[in-house]
């Protein structure tokens, strides 16, 4: 059949999603796979959607119309998408384009039941299924009835579930155009759905079917519960058979209705066991031949030869997290892997750009691998190893109790990583941060302190190395252009590595955290008080980033007497250009210069800092405004000062009170001189902590001026459209087309589509090999029912109003007010001077929102799951940050 409207579905593969839309596609190259039947059948082309649509130009006001549509407004998107569909079902179908139809019909037979079915360009696509947001026709019988439901589908379209898909991932209501498939009808005894991934765990060798009794509708519309089979190693782990009551059926002249089933039936598979393997193996098949897991649609009816499965559809799981690829140590390297999100241990959970993976890639202590727009680190062989195995369990335990009871439920399992010998340094280098310093192998938790004297001079030396090899970086820098400056950053990374790697700064820093564990391990023990060390490193010295945030309430100091600056600022929005006008107005320039001195030091910081394509503060100066706005308002002047001086007095106060009660117990004078090192030893070293990430963000900011200028450079040359298309190429790509003078418009643009799929997913703490997302439970009976369960950082407890909040850029908060995020990174801190309290949904005991929040006293609970979901922006809660819970109280 080579009709110009009309193909045959034996005509179709893979690569016509633009010609018959995804599921066409999908089901012509299912067609074509050697053992797979699937019913006979036609596309009407998007060709002939094209031409119909042309002939309404209301359409096209109408699409308009609904392009300026918010995806949040409910009401106009259902009132304008039924407005097309009416528009669109009312069109004539050329003659022309009718006759191709019905030729394609009259090979069937008079009175053959089809099923009449939308596929849309933008549906069963790998990156986004589109799944159910278009409609299908099942029993259509007659040229004039399948005529009428061609048009249907075309108007389908313009659902409101599609209408709103499509406005929240920014595609082009235009660009979407809608095939439809026309099949010969199936009446099957059994039908329903197969996964050849767990869609929960995404385990990528256990296969899920659910079946039930006649047509799928029944499963699809929720009207049964199906029988549900876990099939793994072609063997059925686990079945569950549900009371299919009643079953959809296809009527005589048309059309389908639901049927009771007979009671003697309903408890019965709908499929035997040896049929629900036979149909995984097919599945098996399906997923090869594409190369990524399916989610497929079947059905089981009767033939001249018996019987047989037949596939309705298929397309990708587009839920499941990426599996990182190995770097393999040797060619037969094929065992089981277990990675470790860097994110989670980062505070950026976020997706990253090709150019910022890339970047963090190179400049890493550990070797880094990328799935999903996230980096992981391959853990295996330091879980097999089995001092390795318990230095990690036990660093991570400390941090983050939810990636133990992950790792943990991987190991438990019985041969999936077989211990090995010890082997020396197989620990390797923990995703600590900033990048994977070395940790979990090479140093005991929690025992005796490294062998570094007690001596602030020690830190000021590191801080006056880092900012004299900054120094030097910006002067080796600032004349390199082309392939000579992509030369110097490969050297410029050499360094970078040096400064992280530097054996002094790494023993401040253990020598910070493990005075911190054993105060609260000892203090508790002898005294039964829980996180005493919160209290004794409040205001300590050396912490840049939560100097940070009391900079910023000096800055607020200098705009607060000023009205008219105040009022300028409350209106500045998106003009990130404000600094130049503030001149202009009374005190505005004293501001401007206060401003401007604040980015000088803190500019190169932003939210989701790691990833170098993210807007810094100095970019994009908006970002800080509404933060300098809050702090105007709810505080008076000189409140840095006096945070911090409060903050040193309570820290001295709880030291003399620990120490007294000590002497008073026996061996009190002994173990009161130890304690008082130890709080010597943590107020010393353990501010620095947050310096070496201060180090590598300076440096990235570096990094970006001089790529983001090569960038320009590109764009003026006509080799790229825009400077941000670099983002969307690795370091080694974009040092190549700098080198060639050529770049790759399709790469750029399929790479922009991969990112906004990436957005989409939920990173998992722990990944396997096999697929296996884990996240981590809490495994704890001291939790109140109803609390959300979380991992204690700062002691206290807090009642206050939550406010739920995803970008530092819309934070508004008052006075008393407790931050519900996802996460918190240092560019957050400039908030924390004004929060009475802190929930997060990732973060671990040394991560930067809990170092901040005991620094300045807040009562914080990190890793709620799902906290900004559960907890409604407004509602009131009470944070017990030494217990480790969260209660919603209304």
């Amino acid at each position: 059949m080579t009709e110009p409207y009309v193909l045959d579905l034996h005509e179709v593969d893979a690569s016509q999603a633009a010609v018959v839309g995804g599921k066409g596609a999908h089901l012509g190259a299912l067609a074509r796979i050697d053992g797979i039947s699937v019913p006979d059948g036609f596309c009407v082309t998007t060709d002939a959607f094209r031409r119909v649509m042309a002939q309404a130009p209301a359409v096209g006001d109408q699409l308009d119309e609904l392009s300026r549509v918010s995806a949040d407004d409910r009401e106009a998107i259902r009132t304008l998408s039924a407005r097309i569909r009416r528009t669109v079902e009312g069109i004539a179908v050329p003659e022309d384009l009718a006759e191709a139809v019905v030729r394609g019909l009259d090979r069937f037979g008079e009175g053959t039941a089809f099923a009449v079915r939308s596929s849309a360009t933008a549906e069963d696509l790998p990156t986004a299924s589109s799944a159910g947001q278009q409609d299908s026709y099942l029993n259509v019988v007659g040229p004039e009835e399948v005529l009428r439901h061609v048009r249907r589908c075309w108007a389908s379209l313009f659902t409101e579930r599609a209408v709103t898909y499509r406005l929240r991932n920014g595609i082009d209501h235009r660009t979407v155009h809608m095939g439809v498939v026309v099949q010969q009808m199936v009446f099957p005894q059994a039908a329903g759905v197969l996964f050849t991934a767990d869609p929960v765990s995404g385990h990528r060798k256990t296969a899920t079917v659910e079946a039930t009794f006649g047509l799928g509708e029944a499963l699809v519309s929720g009207l049964v519960n199906p029988d549900v089979f876990t099939v793994r190693h072609d063997e059925i782990v686990d079945r569950t058979i549900g009371a299919k009551q009643r079953a959809v059926h296809a009527l005589p002249d048309g059309g389908t209705r639901e049927v009771p089933v007979d009671a003697r039936r309903q408890e019965q598979q709908a499929l035997t066991d040896a049929q629900v393997l036979e149909l995984v193996r097919l599945g098996r098949r399906i997923e090869a031949h594409f190369g990524c897991p399916q989610d497929i649609e079947w059905c089981l009816a009767e033939d001249e030869s018996g019987t047989g499965f037949r596939i309705v559809q298929s397309r990708p799981i587009t839920t499941l997290f990426p599996v990182p690829v190995p770097v393999p140590e040797s060619e037969s390297d094929e065992g089981n892997h277990v990675y470790l999100s860097v994110g989670h241990q980062q505070m950026m959970t976020d997706a990253m750009r090709p150019l910022g993976l890339s970047m963090w890639q190179l400049t890493a202590m550990a070797p880094m691998l990328e799935a999903g727009g996230r980096l992981f680190v391959d853990a295996t062989a330091r879980l097999t190893s089995p001092a390795g195995r318990t230095a990690l369990l036990e660093m991570v335990g400390r941090s983050d109790p939810l990636t133990r009871d992950a790792l943990e439920t991987v190991l438990d399992r019985e041969g999936f990583l077989p211990a090995q010998p010890d082997v020396p340094g197989v620990a390797g280098d923990a995703p600590d941060s900033p990048a994977g310093r070395r940790g979990p192998g090479g140093e005991r938790a929690g025992g005796a302190p490294a062998p570094i004297e007690t001596d602030p001079a020690i830190v000021k030396e590191l801080i006056e190395r880092s900012q004299a090899s900054l120094a030097a970086l910006r002067r080796g820098i600032r004349a390199k252009s082309g392939p000579e400056l992509f030369d110097f950053l490969l050297e410029a990374f050499g360094e970078h590595k040096r400064v992280l790697s530097d054996p002094l700064s790494i023993q401040v820093i253990m020598a910070g955290m493990e005075a911190t564990w054993w105060l609260n391990d000892r203090l508790q023990e002898w005294l039964g008080e829980k996180n005493a060390a919160d209290t004794l490193t409040l205001s300590a010295p050396d912490n840049i980033t939560s100097e940070m945030g009391l900079a910023l309430l000096d800055v607020a100091d200098v705009v607060r007497p000023h009205p008219q600056v105040v009022a300028f600022l409350q209106g500045v929005a998106d003009d990130d250009a404000f600094l130049e006008k503030l001149a202009d107005l009374p005190g505005g320039a004293e501001a401007r210069d206060a401003i401007e001195a604040y980015l000088d030091r803190y500019g190169m910081r932003c939210v989701g800092e790691i990833d170098i394509t993210r807007p810094r503060w100095r970019e994009r100066p908006t970002a800080l405004v509404p933060a300098l706005l809050d702090n105007v308002r709810n505080f008076a002047p000189g409140a840095a000062r006096q945070r911090f001086e409060q903050g040193r007095q309570e820290a001295y106060e709880k030291e003399q009170d620990v120490l007294a009660r000590l002497r008073a117990l026996p061996d009190g004078a002994e173990k009161a001189d130890e304690t008082k090192r130890m709080i010597d030893r943590v107020r010393t070293f353990i501010g620095y902590r947050e310096y070496p990430k201060y180090d590598v963000i300076s440096r990235y900011f570096i990094y970006k001026q001089a790529l983001m200028e090569e960038a320009g450079r590109l764009v003026r040359a006509g080799v790229l459209a825009e400077q941000e298309d670099v983002f969307y190429l690795t370091f080694q790509e974009l040092h190549e087309v700098v080198r060639t003078r050529q770049a790759d418009a399709e790469l750029v643009q399929r790479r922009k589509e991969d990112f906004r799929s990436y957005q989409a997913l939920t990173p998992p703490r722990v990944l396997t090999s096999e697929g296996e997302a884990l996240s981590g439970a809490y495994r704890r009976d001291d939790v109140p029912d109803g609390a959300l369960a979380g991992l204690p950082v700062s002691a206290g407890t807090v009642e206050g109003r939550a406010r739920v909040v995803h970008d530092i850029a819309d934070a508004e908060l008052d006075a008393g007010d407790i931050l519900v995020t996802t996460y918190t990174d240092p560019s957050w801190s400039p908030l924390f001077v004004g929060i009475a309290g802190l929930v997060t949904e990732v973060g671990g005991l040394m991560t930067h929102g809990a170092v901040i929040a005991r620094e300045y006293g807040l009562p914080a609970v990190v890793g709620v799951t799902d906290a900004t979901r559960l907890i409604r922006d407004g509602q009131r809660i009470r944070v017990h940050g030494t217990d480790g819970y969260v209660e919603i109280l209304g």
